[in-house]
Formats: C-alpha cells, sequence, structure tokens
C-alpha cells in the first residue's frame, strides 16, 4: 500500500531518522525490507524511530550502528527533512525526518543490533550505484530519493552528471 492509499487508515506520528550513507563509490546504501502484515517488500537508508528523551543525531548514530555496524563518526548534517507518510505493519506513520548522509568508505555492512521484528522482516541490504537505482523496478521509500540524492548529495547523482 502506498502513501496514496493511506488516507482512511489513521496515522501515528512517528518522529524518526533516516541515514544516506555513501562508500567510496558514491553507492549508496539501502535495507530491504518486507512488511510484517502485507508482505510488500521496499528499499529504504537506514534509520528509524527517535527514543524518548533522544536527539535527532543520537538517534541517527543508534540506528547506523544497529543496522549496519558502519562508523557512527562520518555522519553529517541533517542535510534535508522529507516528509514521510508510509505504512508499516498495518499502521500509518507520518513524520518529518531528518536524513543525514553519511561518508563511510570501504567500511563493511555488519548489523550489530537488530530487534527481533527487524531479524524477522530485513531481507538484507545493497549498496546501489547510481545507475541500478535509476533503472532498478523495485520500490524505493521515500519515492523521491533520487531527487533528494540528486538534489542534496549531488557529484555522481547529479542529473547532469557525466559518469
Amino acid at each position: 500500500m502506498m502513501a496514496d492509499d493511506l488516507e482512511g487508515v489513521p496515522a501515528v506520528v512517528r518522529p524518526a531518522v533516516r541515514i544516506i550513507c555513501l562508500d567510496s563509490l558514491e553507492r549508496v546504501l539501502l535495507l530491504h525490507w518486507r512488511d510484517p502484515v502485507d508482505g510488500r517488500t521496499f528499499w529504504e537508508p537506514p534509520g528509524g524511530g527517535v527514543e524518548e528523551g533522544e536527539s535527532e543525531i543520537d538517534a541517527a548514530r543508534r540506528e547506523m550502528a544497529e543496522e549496519t555496524g558502519l562508523p557512527t563518526d562520518s555522519i553529517v548534517g541533517p542535510v534535508v527533512r522529507v516528509q514521510r507518510n508510509s505504512l508499516w505493519a498495518g499502521t500509518r506513520l507520518v513524520a518529518e525526518e531528518p536524513f543525514f548522509v553519511a561518508r563511510v568508505g570501504d567500511a563493511a555492512v555488519q548489523p550489530a543490533a537488530l530487534t527481533d521484528e527487524e531479524q524477522a522482516t530485513m531481507l538484507g541490504f545493497q549498496w546501489w550505484s547510481v545507475e541500478e537505482l535509476r533503472t532498478a523496478e523495485v520500490v524505493v521509500e521515500p519515492a523521491q530519493l533520487l531527487h533528494l540524492l540528486a538534489e542534496h548529495v549531488g557529484g555522481v547523482w547529479a542529473p547532469d552528471h557525466e559518469g
């Protein structure tokens, strides 16, 4: 179910953060998820909810460590705030999420502290090149991720980049 189909679903405001992780080849890391209620699969940058009393940057560092094991000192930002309206496990989640950027070089992804729910619903991860992401026939959330990368990361992600 896409955001356009969520009109009748009650909304829950859930403060959350996302991290756009870029490796030395400027590929972006996306996690692959399967919704435990409707079985829908999608790709999304690492991130998650902000806990009570936690700052956004601390939440970004915690989520990045838990979901990827990548070095959290590489996080900068937030670069941009994105209005999100998504469905997860039968709940409509809405929030303005800060998207941070992390340049992690050649560090290996090794999820370190996934919750039971995350272990059951994470299908894996992949580093995506600009060409792969532009031509992939997969669901990516947020839908405007390519635009965010072009606008706020630039370089190989810029639409007029000659690579």
